[in-house]
């Protein structure tokens, strides 16, 4: 698929048409020492969006998730809406379908039911009947919200309305394999060293990607995001086209978080 450049604005109808998804940044602690890293896949070049690109395990938000979200004790949804519960529960089912990680749920988990587990979901494609059958229940207090993208001023092949998340593995002697279906490659790497190897040709970025990675090189620690994820609400993230200077450059707003909130129309990849 090729990469638009987004030149064109789109119309409030297709604006309106947004893919409700959600996104998993997952920190572990590097086994050499030094940087935290990140998981990031390298999703297949037979999908519609981001084919190619490295990107952060995660997908769209499935009228199932919004379902199990309604059963959601209140008193364990504390302050969230059923939407924002829905997000985060796509975001614990992604996790296990693309990763084979079990995050965002509390019960007897060890590795051998993180594999029975997925194997489960690939075959039900929802997660209620898993939590059920091992006997889990989710532990949302694992996931942190980070940040919100929305691009409804872009021309793009598909237009997804994306909340990002955190969560945090410690340990990083954890084994996680691709599905073959929809990624093709997962790394642990530092955000640093994905910048690096974008800039080598290593790997593609999107434009949300890069400027998130570029965020998450400020903090030494999962705990340093989170503490910055926590002090900054999250904000819908709306990249705008400025031509006010020699050239056209693709921003988002200023008070977000992001170290770099600019760049050449005319470089940025997106989906």
């Amino acid at each position: 698929m090729s990469l638009h450049h987004p030149q064109t604005m789109t119309s409030e109808s297709t604006a309106s048409e947004a893919i409700p998804a959600a996104t998993i940044i997952i920190y572990r602690d590097c086994p050499q020492g030094g940087e935290p890293q990140v998981l990031m896949t390298v999703r297949s070049r037979n999908m519609t969006f981001a084919s190619g690109m490295a990107v952060f395990p995660g997908g769209r938000v499935d009228d199932a998730d919004f379902e199990l979200a309604k059963q959601v004790p209140p008193s364990m949804r504390g302050d969230l809406t059923l939407d924002e519960v829905g997000h985060q529960i796509a975001a614990v089912r992604e996790t296990l379908e693309e990763t084979g990680l079990a995050l965002g749920l509390k019960g007897e988990i060890d590795a051998d039911k993180a594999v029975a587990s997925r194997t489960m979901l690939h075959e039900t494609k929802t997660l209620a009947p898993v939590l059920k059958a091992f006997d889990w229940a989710l532990d949302l207090d694992q996931i942190v919200p980070f940040a919100r993208w929305y691009p409804k001023n872009e021309k793009l092949s598909r237009v997804y309305d994306t909340r990002f998340y955190l969560a945090n593995l410690g340990t990083g002697d954890v084994e996680v394999s691709t599905d073959q279906a929809e990624n093709t490659r997962l790394f642990w790497v530092s955000a640093k060293g994905a910048l690096e190897m974008a800039e080598q040709g290593e790997i593609k970025l999107i434009f949300p990607t890069r400027r998130n990675l570029e965020r998450l090189a400020l903090f030494a620690s999962f705990a340093e995001a989170r503490a910055q994820a926590e002090a900054i609400p999250v904000k819908t993230i709306v990249p705008q086209i400025d031509t006010s200077g020699a050239k056209p450059m693709l921003t988002i707003m200023q008070d977000a978080g992001y170290p770099v909130t600019a760049e050449l129309l005319e470089t940025v990849a997106r989906g």
